[in-house]
């Protein structure tokens, strides 16, 4: 019976230690603390119908969400890869933002024995201080054909 309250107590004492640790860190690296605008900004909406299907970025309190790219022709892995970074590149420099200021990479790839080749165009895309990744290889493939998607999530700096 008292363990609920007494866990709840912890886990809002840790939640806040986390909270202040990481709002001194993002205030160091010059990220904002409080979030921009509490309205959600949707760009480039995909929809095939009446109802939309997904947004191809989303900007929220000082976040930008870019929606996985991928390589829709005919060519390699390196192909591939350069064409999803320059569309990334691209949407990110849309919601005033940049490589540079991104701080997550998911990376799907068609083919797990296309990661060494992958990396090799991958490396210095984000310059001196890379973000996070995830890298994974899909089952059944990457939609559209494409050999890689990639998304990402960067935030906006102040100016």
């Amino acid at each position: 019976m008292h363990t609920e309250p007494r866990r709840s107590v912890f886990r809002k004492f840790i939640a806040s230690m986390i909270g202040l640790t990481g709002l001194g860190a993002m205030a160091k690296a010059g990220m904002p603390t409080e979030p921009a605008s509490d309205e959600k900004i949707c760009q480039n909406i995909v929809s095939d119908q009446e109802i939309p299907l997904f947004s191809g970025s989303t900007t929220f309190g000082g976040l930008v969400f870019i929606a996985g790219k991928g390589a829709h022709f005919e060519g390699d892995i390196k192909a591939h890869t350069d064409h999803v970074l320059l569309e990334l590149e691209k949407e990110l420099i849309k919601a005033g933002t940049s490589m540079k200021h991104v701080l997550k990479v998911n990376v799907y790839l068609a083919d797990l024995g296309d990661y060494k080749q992958m990396n090799e165009v991958f490396r210095g895309r984000f310059g001196e201080k890379p973000p996070v990744r995830t890298t994974v290889a899909t089952y059944g493939g990457v939609p559209g054909n494409s050999l890689v998607e990639m998304d990402c999530i960067a935030y906006i700096p102040k100016k």
